[in-house]
């Protein structure tokens, strides 16, 4: 459930960052840009910033297992740092996913508005 929240607040976010650029998209269309030349500085941002939210949330994951660990030592124990690896990894790659997919689509929707429906 909290998966989907958060995917819902990230989609919501980039929507309205797009939204905000959507007469450069616009004045990008005018003087002959592609699609994909105008698409792709916004997806290489969005690849950034989700590279910078997977960094944070595995600083917050670690200081969580820190503090795991070091309360519940016989219970807990990430002593196999292959899976705290993969565990990374994944953070990092669903990051950049769910961040660069919500990208595209909100560019590609005002690709394919008409100028009459940019003011409203």
């Amino acid at each position: 459930m909290l998966f989907l929240i958060a995917i819902a607040l990230i989609n919501n976010t980039i929507r309205l960052s797009v939204y905000s650029k959507r007469f450069i998209i616009n004045t990008m269309q005018l003087v002959g840009a592609t699609r994909g030349f105008i698409r792709r500085p916004f997806l290489y941002r969005s690849a950034l910033h989700g590279i910078i939210a997977a960094i944070f949330a595995i600083g917050l994951l670690v200081g969580v297992m820190y503090f795991a660990q070091k309360e519940f030592n016989e219970i807990i124990s990430f002593q196999d740092i292959e899976i705290v690896g993969f565990l990374f990894f994944c953070v990092l790659i669903i990051g950049i996913v769910i961040n660069w997919i919500s990208t595209f689509f909100a560019v590609s929707k005002f690709l394919r508005m008409n100028v009459d429906k940019l003011y409203y």
